[in-house]
């Protein structure tokens, strides 16, 4: 039954994924044209350039007599096919690059074209933080690639490394929306990939009022012992760099929806899964924590259910940390499932699937080959204990793509062109078998 667990498994991760891709979950919410402005497309995210294009064909369509203009900018890799009128720009996720401060200079060089009367279509989803930026003071690229390495190292929750990268940056924070004009119209279509769907959060606010400040950053950087460079203290220091905030001005012509969630899609799977008469257990879409903490709470949920006899599939989301102490490879989700398989240790009846939405989970930015996450089923710890690997060894080093690759457990499918965040499934079944 293990081979169709996973057939079962797969199926639930790319009904997750359909749900959030741009042609289904954008055209819905596209503002009507501009009276007799231009339209401005700003895209920006690991789902850019997919947005962008449909909104291309849409304005182009609906709007044909109004200037169509922009840039859109995506991650290295991510996609191939040129777009017909906004220039596409392509930058590294995570840890920013020289592309990465271009694209933000052509970000704001796109608000700023920007005019009374035009409209403003920001079409933001995860990844932007890194793909946009514009230090302030005199931040230079090297020190914000050290911070943003020594941020995602430490365990920092996404909302924590986004406040602090507000403070350092002259586009985040709402402040891409202080680019353009008052009385141009501003909106923002968002496919959330942060737990609580937080504007502030998502992209690191780039056209939202933000409510954390530079005490909030200065405290998060003291919490987990971080030391940046003399630049980062100056510029968390400089009344100038704190963010505007509700009620101001820039925002008066600004509006902002979401068009995709994780809770979207975890719906969606948990649909599917009934469907197929299963009991689902929502945990939620906005689950934070360590990767192997909460792997071990949900193992033993996972057996308490196989003991009552249930047969379940448990869906969760948000997005998990890692504090990096090894020097292997991985990410959340496939140090999630390493830990999962310690926990299970080859239970027959029992089977997970955890994956990153965008098709990326952790690695090296090489989006042809950096897997998604990892399976998890009874023949993982038979596989193992034939290989003499042992999950304790593996985790020590933050190794999980090292141990999954020997399991052949990886899950590889390379950008999914979306991004809601984490998507975890559990399926407690008692046929399922090595």
């Amino acid at each position: 039954m293990s081979h169709n667990a996973r057939r079962f498994l797969y199926a639930l991760f790319d009904t997750a994924v359909a749900v959030a891709q741009p042609g289904r979950c954008l055209p819905r919410h596209f503002p009507e044209c501009p009276t007799d402005g231009k339209i401005v497309i700003i895209a920006c995210g690991k789902a850019a350039a997919g947005m962008a294009r449909i909104a291309e064909d849409h304005f182009s369509r609906t709007c044909a007599s109004h200037t169509l203009t922009g840039v859109a900018i995506t991650r290295h890799g991510e996609n191939s096919e040129p777009l017909k009128k906004l220039k596409l720009i392509e930058a590294a996720h995570p840890i920013p690059d020289e592309s990465s401060v271009l694209a933000a200079a052509e970000a704001i060089k796109a608000a700023h074209s920007a005019k009374a009367g035009d409209l403003i279509l920001t079409l933001i989803s995860g990844g932007a933080s890194a793909l946009l930026v514009a230090p302030a003071g005199k931040i230079t690229l090297a020190e914000k690639q050290d911070l943003t390495r020594t941020l995602l190292k430490c365990g920092a929750r996404i909302s924590e490394i986004n406040c602090v990268r507000k403070h350092i940056s002259r586009i985040k924070g709402g402040r891409l929306a202080a680019c353009a004009s008052p009385s141009a119209i501003l909106v923002t279509l968002a496919i959330s990939d942060v737990p609580g769907d937080e504007p502030e959060t998502i992209a690191s606010g780039l056209t939202c009022p933000d409510t954390t400040t530079l005490a909030d950053a200065r405290r998060i950087l003291a919490k987990y012992g971080i030391e940046p460079p003399r630049s980062v203290i100056e510029a968390l220091n400089d009344p100038v760099n704190e963010t505007p905030k509700p009620g101001h001005a820039i925002f008066a012509n600004a509006r902002y929806e979401l068009v995709a969630t994780g809770r979207d899609s975890l719906h969606a799977a948990g649909e599917l899964a009934r469907g197929l008469g299963y009991e689902v257990i929502m945990l939620g879409d906005s689950l934070e924590g360590e990767a192997r903490d909460v792997a071990e709470m949900h193992a033993r949920l996972a057996r308490r259910c196989l003991a009552d006899g249930r047969r379940v599939v448990i869906l969760s989301g948000g997005e998990l940390t890692v504090t990096v102490r090894g020097n292997g490879r991985g990410g959340p989700n496939q140090e999630y499932a390493l830990a999962l398989a310690a926990a299970l240790n080859g239970q027959p009846g029992i089977a997970a699937f955890a994956g990153d939405t965008d098709g990326i989970d952790g690695g090296t930015g090489d989006c042809g080959n950096d897997p998604a996450g990892a399976i998890v089923d009874p023949g993982t710890a038979r596989r193992a204990a034939a290989l003499n690997l042992l999950p304790a060894t593996f985790l020590a080093n933050n190794d999980a793509t090292g141990f999954f690759r020997l399991t052949n457990d990886l899950v590889v499918c390379g950008p999914t062109g979306t991004n809601v965040n984490d998507f975890r499934a559990i399926v407690v079944d008692s046929s399922i078998r090595d």
